[in-house]
């Protein structure tokens, strides 16, 4: 197979287009065109082309993986996720994923601490932020490190109660509703009755 010529993408830095003489055109790097020594006019047998394709694949992988991540954070997982569902096979989306974690533009360590931060300042407790970090695809051996920097709980449930109540006490009815919602949000029930014994209103028992 033949390169009839080679050309520079003008909407990606660092991509060349290689047209093929079957009227293919394979998008390679710089690095892929110094590594195979491309040149236009060379002939590529069958072995050097087939190797070219996987190369360039892969490259497309990846700079998949960049934009992926680019637009927004995410885990690992559901990056892999993403690019499996984008056409890559799964040990091409392990490949780009860890070549993203070794430049450092991925760390579930990092993106677990900041979902526990986002939720938190949402008014999530730490139930909820559990299923969040389950959600988003983050190992349960980084949930306990990033939990502990979630907002301090009481506070979050007082400003929810002081938001709500305006310094009124509530009759049952809305405590009950009230107290349903904190629990919704991941609090835990003994965590709302002490906030209701700190604004000095009555408590019941599940």
């Amino acid at each position: 197979m033949r390169i009839d010529r080679l050309e520079a993408s003008q909407h990606v830095k660092g991509r060349i287009l290689a047209f093929l003489e079957d009227g293919t055109c394979l998008k390679i790097t710089e690095q892929e065109l110094l590594d195979f020594g491309l040149r236009a006019g060379d002939h590529l047998d069958d072995d050097t082309l087939r190797r070219l394709r996987e190369a360039s694949h892969l490259s497309d992988v990846k700079g998949k993986a960049a934009q992926l991540i680019g637009r927004r954070a995410m885990s690992r997982r559901d990056l892999e996720r993403k690019l499996k569902e984008k056409g890559a096979s799964a040990p091409e989306a392990r490949y780009a994923a860890e070549w993203l974690e070794a430049i450092g533009a991925i760390n579930d360590a990092e993106y677990a601490a900041l979902l526990v931060r986002h939720y938190g300042q949402m008014g999530y407790g730490p139930a909820r932020l559990r299923e969040k970090l389950y959600e988003k695809g983050v190992p349960r051996e980084l949930w306990e490190e990033a939990l502990g920097q979630a907002p301090e709980r009481e506070s979050q449930i007082d400003q929810f109660l002081d938001k709500k109540l305006l310094d009124r006490l509530p009759d049952q009815r809305e405590k009950k509703r009230l107290s349903d919602a904190l629990l919704r949000r991941g609090f835990s029930w003994g965590e709302i009755k002490a906030a209701w014994e700190r604004r000095g209103a009555e408590t019941w028992e599940e």
